[in-house]
């Protein structure tokens, strides 16, 4: 069976990377490989953290434009391409969900379907010669894996419609000025600062980090008094015993 994405754990860090050569291109074993990965994640425990990387010199190009080019021309191909995008959704929607804190780290190419993936995570760092973006539009097509609410809902509307409509692709460099990721670095320490990253976020508690991504995510889509969440998460968290000798030895000057 063809490998398309592997899983590592250690600590309270899970690393999942992509490794389709030779760009990663998306398929239906790709996204239920990557679904299995989230089962593997979920059923590990005490996981903080769970990184996305690639194995090659892009971290994702998009759809398999081999898949494409055998069925877009009939309906039932049609009809397999929007199974696949619905697939997708579905998945990039339950790694959005997760109560890890999900890091993408970008070495490069991010288009289509592969930066939709990118946006489905908490956070991203990307490489300053990376090329990422959602050009769809230049084969008469859109991200339809969630790229359009993603990208509006993250960066605005004005960069969407910017990057969307003008099918443009940009620079690593340029990504954090335009919203698309919240770091940026040369390629050469690209690993090692998504290292240092990940260790620092992995130093907090799991639940912690669950709880407060719950409630900026309640902040960020609304459905519920995120006044009112602060204070049930924090009351969860004020009980729990990690809290206590974190708290405790702050206390004490520790």
């Amino acid at each position: 069976m063809e490998q398309t994405v592997s899983l590592s754990i250690e600590g309270g860090v899970a690393t999942a990377t992509l490794c389709r050569p030779p760009v990663n291109a998306i398929n239906e074993a790709w996204v239920d490989r990557l679904n299995e990965v989230l089962d593997e994640v979920a059923q590990a425990g005490q996981i903080g953290v769970l990184r996305i990387r690639s194995s090659g010199r892009a971290f994702c190009a998009g759809a398999d434009l081999a898949l494409m080019r055998s069925i877009f021309d009939s309906a039932a191909g049609r009809e397999r391409m929007i199974a696949l995008t619905r697939r997708m959704q579905e998945v990039f929607a339950r790694m959005e969900a997760l109560p890890q804190v999900t890091l993408a780290e970008i070495g490069g190419a991010a288009m289509g379907g592969g930066f939709e993936l990118a946006l489905a995570c908490d956070l991203r760092i990307v490489s300053d010669t990376a090329r990422i973006g959602l050009p769809e539009a230049r084969l008469g097509l859109l991200p339809a894996a969630g790229g359009t609410q993603r990208m509006t809902r993250i960066c605005g509307e004005a960069v969407a419609r910017r990057l969307i409509l003008g099918a443009e692709l940009v620079a690593g460099a340029d990504a954090v000025g335009l919203g698309l990721a919240q770091w940026s670095a040369p390629a050469a320490e690209l690993e090692a600062r998504a290292q240092a990253l990940t260790a620092r976020l992995a130093e907090l508690p799991p639940q912690t980090l669950a709880a407060n991504k719950h409630c900026i995510e309640v902040a960020a889509r609304g459905g519920e008094d995120g006044f009112e969440a602060e204070l049930a998460a924090s009351a969860q968290l004020l009980a729990a015993p990690e809290t206590q000798r974190r708290v405790t030895a702050f206390l004490e000057g520790k």
